[in-house]
């Protein structure tokens, strides 16, 4: 299992088309093969970054995602709502 952080920040004013965006992407990546579960969080007391965290079976599952049709389309909506590039890191438990 690997967990994936996804940084984000948002373009200021434009957060609720974000939002909906965001939502839109979640929901394409639940029919992902691998893809267990995600949240998103907002930082306290900035309404423009977020935090996505999703959970993954394995890596391999991620990296198709990632490199993935849905994906690419989903994120033609929000990469052009972002200030700057996201970033991602990828996590394993401990063994």
């Amino acid at each position: 299992m690997v967990k994936v952080i996804i940084e984000r920040r948002i373009m200021p004013g434009l957060e609720e088309e974000y939002e909906l965006a965001a939502r839109e992407a979640m929901r394409a990546s639940l029919g992902a093969r691998g893809f267990i579960g995600g949240e998103t969080l907002v930082k306290l007391g900035h309404s423009d970054r977020r935090l996505m965290i999703t959970q993954w079976r394995d890596l391999r599952a991620w990296q198709e995602w990632h490199r993935s049709e849905a994906r690419a389309t989903v994120m033609e909506r929000i990469l052009p709502l972002l200030t700057e590039e996201e970033t991602v890191q990828i996590f394993e438990p401990v063994p």
